[in-house]
């Protein structure tokens, strides 16, 4: 953005800054504190002992509050429309079954060239397709709820402000490595692995351009964590036991990613790139980039 004589627009970009850090303040300190308030109803020993539950507990109540700063700063404050905000963007639906799918064959394609390339395999594991369907049906289920707040956190609000008033690649830059920053404190986690998790940052943000806005970077997200979780392998350093089959990512990790998952190697870094250039053409396809 430009002032009228050509200079850059700083008092906007730093209005816009200052919502953004805002928003994104403000949705952080009122999940610690429905948490807090989850903790002090549930008990911390029972959302301790069971793992599933409180990460499935931790995304919705991130998702509601995410939801809420959109409603209060986005539509409240800034005015801003629900289609703005990417939430009633045409083609919501299609965009996010596209963006499903899209993203599972994107980790499949990670997870079967860490095969020869870091000797990764599949080993029998107890339980039978039953279990392994209700398995892999909970662990979307799981997932679901989180991958929609980060989407609300990362490519909602921030991304229509700070796009307007820095310029869409600044902002998908910005919030990207923001994004990577966000999961530093995962278990297993190394430089490669948060560098690999901007650059799904930049896959997210380019979806969110598309058809469908924040409904089909959702279901980009969804698709990319929910396959890697359902072949077992460990989701940004969490692992998921699925019955049926067990993975082993092979070695050396900096290639397969090792336990933090395929989002810790360099095959995830060439897969992520071929999806930002598929995304990227599309969207100036359609003049949205």
């Amino acid at each position: 953005m430009t002032e009228p004589g050509g200079g850059f627009a700083w008092r906007p970009a730093l209005v816009a800054t200052g919502w953004t850090i805002a928003f994104l303040a403000g949705g952080l300190l009122l999940t610690g504190l429905l948490l807090y308030l989850a903790s002090l109803a549930w008990g911390p020993a029972a959302l301790a002992a069971d793992a599933a539950a409180s990460l499935a507990l931790q995304g919705f109540l991130e998702l509601a509050a995410f939801a809420f700063m959109t409603w209060l700063v986005g539509r409240r404050a800034l005015k801003l429309s629900w289609e703005e905000l990417g939430w009633r963007r045409p083609g919501g639906a299609a965009g996010f079954g596209r963006g499903l799918g899209f993203a599972a064959l994107l980790a499949i394609a990670a997870l079967l060239l860490a095969v020869p390339l870091a000797k990764a395999h599949w080993l029998r594991d107890e339980g039978g397709v039953p279990a392994y369907l209700q398995s892999a049906l909970a662990v979307v289920a799981l997932l679901a709820p989180a991958a929609l707040a980060e989407e609300l956190m990362f490519r909602g609000l921030p991304q229509v402000l700070l796009g307007r008033t820095l310029g869409m690649g600044v902002a998908i830059v910005a919030l990207s490595a923001i994004f990577g920053v966000f999961h530093a404190l995962n278990p297993d986690v190394t430089a490669l692995a948060l560098g690999n998790i901007a650059l799904a940052g930049v896959l997210l943000a380019l979806a969110f351009l598309l058809p469908g806005g924040l409904w089909t970077a959702w279901g980009v997200h969804l698709g990319w964590n929910a396959t890697i979780a359902a072949l077992d392998a460990p989701v940004s350093g969490l692992p998921f036991r699925i019955p049926l089959i067990d993975y082993d990512p092979g070695s050396p990790a900096w290639v397969g990613g090792g336990a933090f998952g395929p989002e810790g190697g360099v095959i995830a870094t060439a897969v992520l790139l071929v999806g930002c250039y598929f995304l990227g053409r599309q969207a100036r396809k359609d003049g949205l980039a």
